[in-house]
């Protein structure tokens, strides 16, 4: 390690490990005392208990295919520890946090925590104005390409938690935050494929703020607004769902969302008929360009066509695409609508926690008779020329 620090962390370690976060004094729990374990409507990949006066939460799929649980414990104001074994340990109340993904970012916008950002890698990803104002005030520190080329940075700031994204390669340096005493938690949202699911990962950030209240409150709305929405499409009829295709060619592979991916789900939520129904997946699938000309050529919708801002500049690109139904008709739709003001997609950063904002632009788009006042928020048509 370059200083002295690193030095005194690793040959610590030992040391750190049996008292790590001696701050909080430790009491056995009675053998008669139950954690109430809280309800999840769609998540699947974490759990909350509850105890009197501490949280217990478990991340039970932290990535695809994960091989273990990390169980991260909250302690509300001067609480003792109980007796367990934890991969973090929380201490309520918390004034100075860490983010890794823009996804974690509308959690603090909507349990009004902007200000208890201080670092945050690549500002310029940001879309969300009042993260923005904090920035501007000189709050938030950018920790630059990714956390895991600051983790000096980051121990030098001394955050009371660290939420890390398993998409990066970050993993690799919880040991060493961990030294540090520095609480790191990993959220593992993307792994959901249910539209709610990813969005009620704001319950986990809720309890790691001491506002799990206000978070069940946010998704309670979230929620309301979503199955409000799909109601107006359950309805339709097969013969009335238009044919929808989605995805982009990148070397001669077309990737396009599985049938049992998040984005393939709310397509059928929005009363579409999605051309790759039968390609199984619950991530992004690999098909050859034949495959989808025969398949899709003749699909009413394109939709989720990558950032290109115009139909030219996306013929030009791929003069292929100019083959398609969708594309000769310009009923071709992006996500591109909102950007940040340092040029960041609004769509990757909210789009997680509002899936209600994506289902009612698809059904505006696909049957804009059932939403006749609303005009979309995330997705634009792609005109000839902008």
């Amino acid at each position: 390690m370059k200083n002295l620090r690193f030095n005194l962390l690793i040959t610590s370690f030992f040391l750190i490990v049996s008292c790590s976060f001696s701050r909080c004094s430790e009491r056995k729990i009675d053998d008669t005392q139950e954690l109430e374990k809280i309800g999840l409507s769609y998540a699947s990949g974490y759990t909350i208990s509850r105890g009197n006066d501490f949280w217990e939460l478990e991340v039970t799929q932290a990535w695809l295919g994960a091989d273990r649980v990390f169980k991260y414990l909250v302690l509300e104001e001067n609480a003792e520890k109980p007796a367990g074994n934890f991969d973090a340990i929380i201490q309520l109340p918390v004034e100075k946090i860490i983010m890794t993904s823009t996804t974690h970012i509308p959690h603090l916008d909507m349990l009004n925590a902007n200000e208890k950002l201080i670092g945050f890698p690549n500002l310029n990803l940001i879309s969300s104005d009042k993260t923005w104002k904090q920035i501007d005030a000189e709050k938030v520190e950018d920790l630059g390409a990714g956390p895991s080329a600051n983790t000096e940075m980051v121990i030098d700031l001394a955050p009371d938690w660290i939420m890390i994204s398993t998409l990066g390669d970050d993993l690799k340096y919880l040991d060493l935050l961990a030294q540090a005493e520095i609480p790191a938690v990993i959220n593992g949202e993307y792994v959901e494929q249910h539209p709610l699911g990813r969005a009620e990962w704001i319950k986990f950030t809720g309890v790691l703020l001491g506002k799990y209240e206000e978070a069940n409150l946010a998704f309670e709305q979230v929620e309301k607004d979503y199955l409000e929405a799909e109601k107006l499409s359950d309805a339709i009829i097969d013969s009335l769902r238009p044919t929808v295709l989605s995805g982009v060619l990148y070397q001669d592979i077309w990737y396009a969302p599985g049938s049992e991916s998040w984005g393939a789900k709310i397509l059928q939520n929005a009363g579409g008929n999605y051309i790759f129904s039968d390609q199984k997946g619950t991530g992004s699938t690999q098909l050859n360009y034949e495959f989808v000309l025969e398949n899709a050529l003749q699909a009413d919708f394109w939709i989720g066509s990558a950032d290109f801002p115009d139909l030219q500049t996306m013929g030009n690109a791929e003069p292929r695409y100019k083959t398609f139904k969708a594309f000769k008709s310009g009923n071709v739709f992006s996500y591109t609508q909102k950007r940040g003001r340092a040029g960041g997609l609004e769509y990757f950063e909210l789009g997680y926690m509002r899936p209600d904002l994506i289902l009612k632009d698809l059904i505006k788009i696909l049957h804009p008779n059932l939403l006749p006042g609303y005009e979309l928020y995330f997705y634009q048509q792609l005109d000839e020329n902008n």
